[in-house]
């Protein structure tokens, strides 16, 4: 199952998120798989002005265009649109009595934030994503390739 980018989409097999699983930390583990938030304001990427894509920590499916990051003024990073909108998952999060939006990783299902309707144009959302749950890679570096499935031919998503 790919995305009209080229990227394969298909979920990891349980070995291949046994092996990705096994090289996080218990802070990666808690944020990624059991729902977790960054502390505002001490992730990595907060203040990150590097042109590049952010891709989900876990897999490496591309997430975030570098173009499309924000300063929200919330403590975290914020962008108004993912690469592709088939790239995430949202999720009804009830937890501490009030209604939000969790996006998580469509690969993977590892949790990346949520997303708001208090955003920017021009899409109006605010993606507040946990650092923690992000990689970078600059523009001139090769996508993390996590799960060994070869990266779509030419960069048609342009980044």
């Amino acid at each position: 199952m790919r995305d009209v980018f080229g990227f394969d989409l298909t979920p990891p097999t349980k070995a291949q998120m046994r092996e990705l699983v096994a090289d996080l930390s218990e802070e990666g583990r808690q944020l990624l798989l059991e729902h977790g938030e960054e502390v505002p304001f001490c992730g990595v990427f907060l203040n990150e002005k590097r042109e590049g894509l952010y891709t989900c920590r876990l897999c490496g499916l591309p997430l975030f265009k570098a173009v499309a990051k924000f300063e929200s003024g919330t403590g975290w990073p914020s962008f108004t649109a993912p690469v592709a909108e088939d790239h995430l998952r949202s999720i009804q999060d009830t937890r501490y009595g009030i209604v939000r939006t969790e996006i998580v990783c469509a690969r993977c299902g590892a949790h990346q934030g949520h997303v708001f309707t208090d955003g920017p144009p021009p899409t109006g959302e605010r993606f507040c994503i946990n650092s923690g749950s992000l990689e970078f890679t600059p523009n001139e570096e090769p996508l993390p390739d996590k799960l060994r499935r070869g990266a779509p031919e030419g960069e048609p998503w342009s980044r």
